[in-house]
């Protein structure tokens, strides 16, 4: 039993898992997804009724289970570590939903990692609804597949980070600070793509969450052969003073796809209102297997010529703050996803990003708001003030002595 507001440590994490891994082991499935939260069970089961996207019934059929409402970041992110320490056998990375590679009849048990699809941005509901039921219809899928083979199997279902934070008055300051610390760990947790020319480095790329969706069925996710293994070609990127282009090739991403590349071209030009340059993301090109190309026009994506630009959102969503738009019909069929862009192909100096011009506008949608409501009860202030000094006051009376006052029409 655990106590409200209480957090799972990396030790206490590796004493629940123990018993998990005794003489009679069983095989280990770990569903990763990049956010997750205990709350949104509740949430979006109660907020959308019918369309609760948990489905599976697998933890109430389950003969044991065990729910953490929260665990520690660094016992999350180090969770394939300690169950190699607990003696997991073989690991197996499944990134095409297929568990045929488990085998049945092991020594040891066996380790399956299966990266689930990504949830989109918190500022749409409907499509993190969407994803989370496709995640669990996976998860259904692949444990029903088990099932059927007779495999005995042990479920863990979470996430790399949370998706919803707790903010109670009396500890937001202490709960500030962590944040922060780990928000700064996070984004130091893998190095950003550079491209270099000679010994200078030219383009520098980074995003926390890098992936596209082909004909809305196939998900490609690409921020580990991106920024962690690395398994990416850049060797075709182009660096001037003048255009920039950032050449992404990829070989096999996923099945059905050879290979796949995509550019981002920039360009390096002085305006003369502000009379300084600046450099702009002009379009974003994907090639599918040489043949499909598909071309995306960019918006509000610039920044003065000696910064880099940050985003914490870009993809070809209507809400994103920066839009990628389809400029032919083969990009319709796509979709993209980006969080947490930051992108520099100029002025680089000692190999890191300059500082950062940020695509959100300085007058928000809250901030236009206050102003509207200001400006309306202003004016209707300003009115009242009118029409009370528009009042008059009588300056003849009726005497009850004197014969009746007459008032003649024209006053």
């Amino acid at each position: 039993a655990l106590h409200e507001g209480h957090v799972v440590s990396a030790q206490e994490l590796t004493g629940l898992l123990q018993p998990v891994f005794g003489p009679n082991s069983r095989n280990l499935i770990l569903f990763l997804q990049d956010t997750l939260s205990i709350d949104d069970f509740t949430y979006y089961s109660e907020s959308y009724g019918d369309k609760n996207p948990f489905q599976n019934k697998n933890l109430q059929s389950s003969p044991s289970s065990l729910v953490l409402p929260a665990v520690d970041c660094e016992a999350t992110r180090y969770l394939l570590s300690f169950l190699q320490e607990l003696g997991v056998g073989k690991l197996t990375n499944v990134t095409n939903l297929d568990v045929s590679q488990l085998e049945a009849n092991t020594s040891k048990p066996n380790f399956l990692i299966v990266q689930l699809h990504p949830l989109a941005s918190s500022l749409n509901e409907i499509s993190t609804l969407e994803a989370i039921a496709e995640n669990d219809k996976i998860i259904g899928r692949l444990t029903m597949d088990l099932q059927e083979r007779g495999i005995h199997f042990s479920v863990i279902y979470t996430a790399v980070r949370p998706s919803r934070i707790s903010r109670r008055t009396d500890v937001l300051g202490e709960l500030r600070r962590q944040l922060m610390a780990t928000e700064e760990e996070d984004s130091l947790s893998y190095p950003p793509l550079n491209v270099t020319t000679g010994n200078l480095t030219c383009i520098l790329f980074y995003a926390s969450n890098f992936s596209l969706k082909a004909n809305n069925s196939i998900l490609i996710d690409l921020t580990n052969a991106t920024f962690v293994t690395q398994n990416v070609d850049a060797s075709s990127s182009e660096c001037s003073d003048i255009n920039t282009t950032l050449s992404l090739k990829y070989t096999k991403p996923v099945n059905g796809i050879s290979s796949l590349e995509i550019r981002f071209l920039m360009t390096n030009k002085f305006y003369e209102g502000s009379a300084r340059n600046w450099s702009t993301l002009d379009s974003v090109e994907i090639v599918q297997d040489e043949e499909k190309f598909a071309k995306f026009s960019v918006s509000v994506i610039s920044a003065p010529a000696e910064y880099s630009f940050h985003c914490q959102l870009v993809g070809t969503s209507n809400l994103y703050p920066a839009r990628l738009i389809p400029s032919n019909d083969e990009a319709k069929n796509w979709d993209v996803f980006i969080s947490k862009l930051q992108i520099q192909g100029f002025n680089i100096e000692n190999n890191q990003f300059s500082y950062a011009s940020d695509c959100t506008g300085f007058f928000t949608p809250g901030i236009w708001m206050g102003l509207v409501t200001s400006i309306i009860l202003l004016w209707i202030l300003t009115y009242g003030i009118h029409m009370i000094m528009q009042l008059t006051t009588n300056s003849r009376f009726d005497d009850p002595k004197g014969p009746a006052l007459s008032v003649p029409q024209t006053e």
